[in-house]
């Protein structure tokens, strides 16, 4: 069983929201894990959430004012994506500094990290703007209507 859909989202605080339900929906719908659908749902809010503050720079409008979400269930694994046209992550991403676990902000993509099996944090190739990738082994319920038997 193969499942994929692509969002073209305003930066807009809403938008959020419905990218979640909408990953949460089809997840659902394939039989997969509550947890792991949670798990997942969670990241990607965290995703979006950046991709909403940081993700333009308001100098332009059209593309700045829009992030894309994608996401594919494929097989044994789920993979979401979240770009937008902001200013991107620098060289040395890497080396950002630890969110402290007290602070209110900065610790999305730690949080994301945690949540995920395997995570991308880079900027778009040739047209700028962040990345942020992620992928997660799927568990599956008892009976789930759409995996398809061995």
């Amino acid at each position: 069983m193969s499942i994929w859909w692509s969002l073209h989202l305003r930066r807009e605080a809403a938008s959020v929201p419905l990218a979640r339900r909408l990953l949460l929906g089809t997840m659902e719908t394939a039989g997969v894990d509550p947890d792991i659908s949670y798990d997942l749902s969670v990241a990607l809010t965290e995703a979006c959430a950046n991709a909403v503050e940081h993700g333009g720079d308001g100098a332009e409008g059209g593309s700045s004012e829009a992030y894309r979400v994608t996401a594919y269930l494929d097989g044994e694994k789920c993979r979401i994506e979240v770009a937008d046209s902001g200013p991107g992550f620098g060289r040395g991403h890497a080396a950002r500094p630890a969110a402290r676990p007290d602070a209110e902000h900065g610790r999305g993509l730690c949080l994301i990290e945690e949540l995920a099996d395997h995570v991308h944090i880079g900027s778009a190739p040739g047209r700028g703007g962040a990345v942020v990738s992620f992928d997660k082994m799927l568990k599956w319920r008892d009976n789930a209507p759409l995996v398809t038997a061995s």
